[in-house]
């Protein structure tokens, strides 16, 4: 044998143990990560457990019509088309939420939805008192943040903002988002449902954005394997 066949032979050996220390890591990540998901109630990690069940309204409520609403906001506001309107409870009380363009922009309001008026966005009282409604266990409000803005590793990414996070004082620190302008409870998150996000970015290895199953990395190292 050649010295240049030995040197390439050695190098071969040395490649193959460091990818094999590589994948291994990855492996026991994808296992790990495997064993936490498949003994994990998906329910749980969503937090449904911690949420209380809302009352609907009585079939006789009296209501105006969404087109006296829509009517009320063109004479405020410049409203090109309507991308739908739909009635949610605040705090009880019903109100229309009605998504419209404008100037070609995605828009959304509020209207209180037995008179026909406006209504601003939930404020901070009005954000604690949502959270407290929704929240079922017996706890108290340890932390209120008004999040602008939120990354692609945050908890509540990809979901509407402006929005209040208003943390509770129990066990796994659940926090409830609620979304300012749209007036409504979106998500919960909790100790198990962040263990989830943060074993399921190593599943899936996207580093970016947490969820994409088909990027390269991924691809490359199932090649590898």
């Amino acid at each position: 044998m050649t010295p240049a066949n030995r040197n390439y032979k050695q190098y071969i050996r040395k490649v193959h143990r460091y990818l094999g220390v590589i994948l291994g890591i990855q492996f026991l990540l994808w296992v790990t990560g495997g064993i936490y998901f498949s003994w994990s109630d998906i329910d749980e990690i969503h937090g449904d457990h911690l949420i209380k069940q809302q009352k609907a309204f009585p079939a006789d409520i009296s209501l105006v019509s969404p087109e006296v609403v829509i009517q009320n906001l063109k004479n405020e506001l410049k409203i090109d088309s309507i991308i739908g309107i739909k009635l949610i409870s605040i705090l009880q009380k019903p109100v229309y939420q009605l998504d419209y363009y404008s100037a070609k922009q995605e828009k959304v309001l509020l209207a209180e939805a037995q008179s026909g008026k406006r209504r601003p966005a939930v404020s901070k009282q009005e954000a604690q008192d949502i959270a407290a409604a929704y929240f079922k266990p017996q706890a108290s409000i340890s932390k209120v943040e008004y999040l602008e803005s939120a990354g692609s590793h945050h908890e509540y990414r990809e979901n509407p903002l402006p929005a209040w996070a208003v943390s509770f004082d129990y066990p796994g620190k659940p926090t409830l988002y609620i979304a300012a302008q749209q007036g409504s409870f979106q998500k919960i998150r909790h100790r198990d449902w962040r263990v989830f996000d943060f074993l399921w970015m190593f599943h899936t290895m996207d580093y970016q954005k947490r969820d994409n199953f088909g990027n390269l990395l991924l691809r490359t190292f199932s090649v590898f394997a």
